[in-house]
C-alpha cells in the first residue's frame, strides 16, 4: 500500500500537508492502523480500508495498491483453472 506516496501527492496537489491524525479523522481508521499501512509494504488491508483511504486521499485503488511480484500467493496456483462445468 503506498499511503506515504499518496499523502504526499494530495499534499502536492491541495498545499495541505495532511497526517495520520487527520487521515484517521477522515477514514475512521486508528492512526495506529494507518503507520502499519505505511510501514509495511505487504500489509493485508481490507477493500473497505482502501475505499476509505482512497476517498480521503482522492486518488484510485490503483494508485493506493502496488502488486509486489515474487509474493507467495503466486506460488499457490500450481496448475491451470479448468472451465466450469467441466470435470
Amino acid at each position: 500500500v503506498r499511503l506515504r506516496e499518496m499523502m504526499e501527492r494530495h499534499r502536492r496537489r491541495t498545499g495541505k500537508r495532511i497526517t495520520y491524525r487527520d487521515l484517521a479523522a477522515l477514514t475512521g481508521l486508528s492512526t495506529s492502523t494507518l503507520q502499519a499501512i505505511s510501514a509495511r509494504p505487504a500489509y493485508n488491508t481490507t477493500l473497505e480500508t482502501v475505499d476509505l483511504l482512497c476517498k480521503a486521499l482522492d486518488c484510485s485503488v490503483g494508485d493506493l495498491l502496488e502488486r509486489l511480484p515474487g509474493r507467495a500467493q503466486e506460488e499457490k496456483v500450481s496448475r491451470p483453472i479448468r472451465p466450469l462445468g467441466r470435470r
